[in-house]
């Protein structure tokens, strides 16, 4: 279906938009997203959108002009998690498929109304994250699909920080309801951990709120100070649907630490996943043996060389046009929505929560791939 393009909007236009927008025209070397065809930007502030437009040499919209818009069939919602399915709806109450920044929605709850809504119009969600999708990522799947490392026992998933407020220009929205590392940082990791690994089982957890307030170190708020009103240091264990049992730290509360992002631990090897964040990164691999040593694994598969925010939009607009199926889609998010309430409501009750939401592991990204691009 080579020359097909959908006409996609963007509502949302902060700091992340930059990001999808330079990936999907082909700036920094990138060969960008020919399939996508980007009519408008639209936000609630509509000097923000205009301003972001002219950025990218781009038009400039209204909301209620985009969701009126015949030629726009897709809208990339990139508002605060907090208003992610009330925008999602209004979209699909519009006629257009939505593809939703992570995470899916701040509740199961609010998720499950989403995909429910999608369904009946006959409409598709996406959502990011889109990292696993990366070369890197893609590359470590391929090594577990290989079945290099045996039978599969577990694994480690780290993201530890200080926390956001000395770089993000405004902060506040990360220790908010909707906010914490779960739901900020988790979508990444539980993701990979699910094109990994395949479904979750169930989940345990404990978490703590050490401080009632923090300060913004960044500018242009600088001197600011945040009520925090989530948990922000959140401990774990993910058990499996194939009995595999992951470690999980998320933290906005740690000064520093040494722990890769992701291990993944077998009978006969164990595999050091790149950081789930980016698309790309090293990949290793060490058999088990005294005299082993760790090996990198060259990475050949595209797409881990350079910041691809967008590629879950690309491949969901060849679902559309082809007939197929697309990957980062609304089961997958839903999964790993319910995973992620799971450990508030395991840290909460001390018990062990069992996930419901069935996902299938997303086809490895090779499957629509023509000579390297994307089809």
């Amino acid at each position: 279906m080579s020359g097909k393009r959908l006409g996609i909007g963007f509502i949302g236009t902060g700091n992340i938009s930059s990001a999808y927008l330079r990936a999907i025209t082909g700036h920094e070397a990138m060969a960008g997203f020919p399939v996508l065809d980007i009519k408008g930007l639209a936000d609630m502030r509509p000097e923000a959108a205009q301003a972001r437009a002219a950025e990218f040499g781009l038009p400039s919209m209204s909301i209620d002009a985009m969701l009126a818009d015949p030629e726009v069939q897709l809208i990339v919602n990139l508002t605060i998690p907090r208003a992610h399915v009330e925008v999602g709806l209004k979209c699909l109450a519009a006629g257009k498929h939505v593809y939703s920044e992570k995470p899916l929605g701040i509740t199961y709850g609010e998720g499950r109304t989403l995909l429910d809504a999608a369904n009946k119009a006959g409409l598709r969600i996406g959502s990011a994250p889109d990292t696993f999708l990366g070369g890197a990522h893609q590359q470590a799947r391929s090594v577990v699909d290989s079945g290099a490392l045996g039978q599969l026992i577990g694994g480690t998933a780290f993201f530890q920080c200080p926390g956001h407020e000395s770089w993000h220009p405004d902060p506040a929205f990360y220790y908010d309801i909707g906010g914490g590392p779960v739901l900020d940082m988790g979508p990444y990791y539980i993701t990979d951990l699910v094109n990994l690994l395949g479904p979750v089982a169930r989940v345990s957890a404990m978490s703590s709120r050490l401080r009632a307030e923090r300060m913004v170190t960044s500018e242009p708020k600088k001197g600011q100070v945040m009520p925090v009103k989530v948990d922000t240091h959140v401990t774990g264990s993910l058990g499996f649907a194939n009995g595999a049992i992951v470690q999980v730290g998320l933290s906005f509360d740690v000064a520093a630490h040494k722990h890769v992002p992701l291990e993944l631990y077998g009978t006969e090897a164990s595999l050091i996943v790149p950081d789930p964040n980016f698309f790309g990164g090293d990949v290793e691999l060490r058999k088990r043996g005294r005299d082993e040593t760790w090996t990198p694994i060259p990475v050949t598969e595209p797409f881990a060389d350079g910041n691809y925010r967008s590629l879950g939009v690309a491949d969901m607009a060849h679902g559309i046009l082809n007939n197929r199926p697309h990957r980062a889609n609304g089961d997958l998010a839903l999964h790993v929505l319910e995973v992620m309430e799971a450990f508030a409501t395991a840290a909460r009750d001390g018990r062990t929560i069992d996930i419901k939401t069935p996902v299938e592991r997303p086809e490895p990204l090779a499957t629509s791939l023509h000579n390297g691009t994307l089809s």
